[in-house]
């Protein structure tokens, strides 16, 4: 019995390591070329996920290159007024330790035998027990082949633009009304220790005006910047006179677009280097389902595409967790541990969607700053 994985990010591989603990062989077919063809983003705010990381005997692992200290919080208003500051203290619990992307999918990756994940198979199509792979990423030398894989399980876990999903639902995501400019400042402490300084260990979140500024240290020392811009349309960029193939001119244009703010907070994208990139956020319907299917399921973001709050990488590594528990607890029946799987997940995934729709209502509003604020200090 032949359970094909396509997409290498959490929920996959999640899936991939729990079936590894439990005896059960899977194939996890990834587009990208190879495990550092691209960059994987920045901190992940890693609370219930980490129920995922203990099924997968990883916990230990995870707690060694988990951030406590990425728990502080700093929350101020753009005239540079101070809200709140919360620093963790070195004997706090590791209740939502931060953790750096690329270092929590090397310990999955590393944490499989060594042929599990095929490199540069894109998703084509699939269907009759048979899934069909583009040649975007291959080498010359495998063109020609056919480029197939039988399956008798196949798992969607290719993300936010999921091919695998249309296989289910005609569901697709919509703009958020949320666009994002990233940037971000290399090895801050020896370039700009003042802003260093400022930014803290942790989390550096600045609301006000329809705008905010979210600044996050990184464990490798590089400083994470996402300048967002509220209730915008999904063509906002090309109106926006952002000039993203100039670098240093679009830190400019940011700078304009951010009239009355503080300095200091200013001064945090005139110090970025080169990276400068545009996101438009989308999301999937809060609580979307689908008919079960008796091959085909779907994780992480494939399956529930929620506001960027701190819940998506927890869901799909919880998704990825207890699919492999479902499958090892129905062996053989395929049929029989989708529906229990996709039974538990609509409902909890659900919850967390309309938490995280909630949360994003939140800092959409005028007054965010002050209403984060009471959010944290409720009374």
């Amino acid at each position: 019995m032949t359970i094909a994985i396509i997409g290498a990010g959490m929920g996959g591989l999640a899936l991939a390591r729990v079936l590894h603990v439990k005896g059960i062989d899977a194939v996890v077919y990834e587009r990208e070329a190879s495990r550092d063809a691209r960059g994987q983003g920045g901190m992940l705010d890693i609370h219930s996920g980490q129920r995922a990381l203990r099924e997968a005997g990883l916990i230990e692992q995870f707690h060694a290159i988990a951030r406590p200290e990425g728990q502080d919080m700093r929350l101020l208003e753009p005239d540079g007024t101070l809200l709140l500051q919360e620093d963790t203290p070195d004997d706090a619990p590791s209740l939502r330790p931060e953790v750096d992307r690329a270092d929590l999918r090397d310990l999955l990756l590393d944490s499989l035998p060594a042929d599990t994940v095929r490199w540069g198979h894109a998703f084509e199509s699939a269907g009759d027990g048979v899934v069909h792979f583009s040649y975007e990423h291959s080498s010359d030398e495998h063109r020609g082949d056919g480029r197939s894989a039988p399956y008798d399980l196949l798992v969607g876990a290719d993300g936010a633009q999921s091919r695998v999903r249309a296989l289910l639902t005609d569901a697709r995501p919509a703009h958020l009304g949320q666009n994002v400019v990233e940037l971000g400042i290399p090895d801050i402490d020896r370039t700009h220790p003042d802003l260093a300084a400022m930014v803290g260990r942790g989390n550096y979140w600045v609301f006000g005006d329809g705008k905010s500024l979210a600044a996050q240290r990184n464990g490798d020392g590089r400083v994470r910047i996402g300048v967002n811009f509220y209730n915008t349309a999904e063509d906002w960029f090309a109106t926006s006179g952002i000039p993203f193939d100039d670098p240093a001119a679009a830190r400019a244009r940011l700078i304009d677009l951010l009239p009355g703010w503080d300095p200091r907070f200013t001064a945090l994208i005139a110090a970025g280097d080169d990276t400068v990139v545009p996101r438009s956020i989308t999301t999937l319907p809060a609580g979307l389902t689908w008919p079960s299917a008796p091959d085909v399921t779907l994780v992480g973001d494939a399956a529930h595409l929620m506001p960027p709050v701190g819940e998506g990488a927890n869901m799909a590594l919880l998704d990825g967790a207890l699919l492999g528990l479902a499958l090892a607890a129905h062996p053989g029946d395929f049929p029989a541990a989708v529906a229990e799987y996709e039974g538990e997940m609509f409902e909890r995934a659900g919850a967390a969607a309309r938490m995280s729709a909630k949360m994003q209502e939140l800092l959409m509003a005028p007054d965010a700053a002050r209403r984060l604020l009471a959010f944290f200090q409720p009374g």
